[in-house]
């Protein structure tokens, strides 16, 4: 019974991913946003393709905030919740996140369970409990079809989370991977463009480019 094994494992190490990240916050309470980024670098620390992109995620997730206009709590939201948007991440093996090859069937289903894994961390935390939702939702696609709740589409997944899912895609296509070498800027503005409307938020895509084109991302 090996896959109850490992969802036992699961568990724990979930359990003890909350405890420590419960205890980091708490210890750095004075700079909540801070100990945030720390925690994220810690994070991206995890894996060398990775590094920095959660902090990439939360500058240009940030900046389409602005753009469209959202109150400062929904930037905070925003922000904050790409700042650990991968946290669930924590609880894969890292064969599987550094894997050179394709990656089989039941790997990528692992993968996808990082979601769950970090909504339900986050949730635990009652300082971040509002977190939960846009790292539970920030693989879903516009159009329906992402994870983890295919039947999910436009308005039905949290605009926070839409927002995130452009950000996190647009960092990972300009970034190196394991997998792959990073795409041109403009490659990867053409895939934003080609995409809006069906993984993306024709909406956001819209900000995001006035984003990318007037620079205001590093702002």
């Amino acid at each position: 019974m090996e896959w109850l094994d490992n969802d036992n494992k699961k568990k724990d190490y979930i359990e003890l991913i909350t405890k420590v990240t419960n205890r980091f916050i708490t210890q750095f309470d004075r700079d909540y946003h801070a100990s945030l980024e720390l925690l994220s670098k810690i994070l991206d620390r995890r894996d060398s393709y990775t590094h920095s992109h959660s902090k990439n995620v939360s500058k240009y997730a940030g900046a389409i905030s602005k753009k469209m206009g959202l109150s400062a709590k929904e930037k905070d939201i925003v922000k904050h919740s790409s700042l650990l948007h991968d946290i669930g991440k924590m609880s894969i093996d890292m064969s599987i996140l550094q894997k050179k090859g394709k990656l089989t069937k039941e790997e990528w289903s692992e993968i996808r369970t990082h979601t769950h894994s970090g909504a339900e961390i986050v949730s635990r935390i009652k300082s971040l409990k509002d977190l939960a939702p846009t790292v539970l939702h920030h693989h879903e696609r516009y159009g329906g079809g992402g994870y983890p709740f295919p039947e999910m589409k436009n308005g039905e997944i949290p605009l926070s989370a839409r927002i995130v899912t452009c950000a996190d895609a647009y960092d990972a296509m300009t970034s190196d991977r394991v997998y792959r070498k990073a795409l041109p800027k403009e490659k990867a503005i053409e895939e934003l463009k080609g995409c809006s409307g069906t993984q993306f938020d024709p909406e956001i895509v819209k900000a995001f480019l006035l984003v990318l084109d007037k620079g205001e991302e590093s702002e």
